[in-house]
């Protein structure tokens, strides 16, 4: 299993396709891991020298002893970045990996080619609604959380057509770190990116999706207005609209990619 140490966590990655190709890198939302991208790696793995991580406390990485930070999150994507020798990449990040392209695109500008922020939001919920999260999950676990997560991530027509693939991501979430996922909670807890969004000088593409509940079509059209080179495209989707429109969103990644 490939790992990198970044922070005294080892942090889990798969590569797919030539690397002397582009680079682009995904980064998973909370509670699942790197197999979330599958539809995108499959689409542009043969134009694109794919990097897929699992965030800390997720997946096959570490899991940190307390709470966490963005910026550790983001440090970590330099790490791996560092380690495969690239030095700069596309960065494509959903919901809390939206984030965290975020804050590469605040604090590390040198290391991004284009930027894709979907389904996130500059300041993702309230910090009591994260800190509650976090001390439900280290107090009882994730199985509530997941019970809860297909109203929160798909649209009612999707879940009812695919349930096989809505079952296999919650059962990511079920079976991950209550520990890992609560860590994560607490650096959403602490993130609120809206001050240091017009630094980002990346060309950057939002993904929204129409139907989320969780970061609103308002969300991204928040951040399209404080980011300098930003546009918005928004899919018939709700919150994990690379999975629930995966055709559109490939579609609209690969044709912001190539210009």
């Amino acid at each position: 299993m490939p790992v990198v140490r970044s922070n005294d966590i080892d942090i889990h990655f798969e590569t797919e396709g030539d690397r002397h190709l582009p680079a682009l890198l995904f980064s998973n939302s909370l509670g699942t891991d790197w197999r979330m991208w599958q539809p995108q790696a499959e689409h542009l793995r043969s134009r694109f020298h794919v990097i897929r991580y699992d965030t800390r406390g997720h997946g096959q990485s570490g899991t940190p002893s307390g709470p966490c930070s963005l910026a550790q999150l983001g440090h970590d994507v330099l790490a791996l970045l560092d380690h495969l020798d690239i030095e700069r990449a596309h960065v494509c990040g959903i919901s809390m990996g939206g984030a965290t392209a975020q804050w590469l695109g605040i604090y590390a500008p040198q290391r991004l080619r284009k930027l894709v922020i979907a389904n996130s939001a500059a300041r993702i919920g309230t910090e009591a609604g994260w800190r509650e999260r976090a001390a439900l999950a280290r107090r009882e676990g994730l199985d509530d959380i997941a019970d809860g997560a297909p109203a929160r991530w798909f649209g009612p027509a999707f879940a009812a057509a695919e349930p096989q693939a809505v079952a296999a991501l919650v059962a990511t979430l079920r079976a991950g770190s209550a520990h890992g996922y609560a860590a994560c909670c607490d650096a959403l807890a602490g993130a609120d990116l809206r001050p240091q969004l017009p630094l980002i000088a990346a060309p950057t593409l939002i993904i929204a999706g129409a139907a989320d509940p969780v970061t609103t079509v308002v969300d991204a059209q928040a951040m399209r207005q404080l980011i300098p080179h930003a546009e918005l495209v928004t899919l018939a989707a709700s919150h994990i609209s690379n999975i629930e429109a995966a055709p559109a969103f490939n579609e609209a990644l690969a044709n912001f990619l190539a210009d």
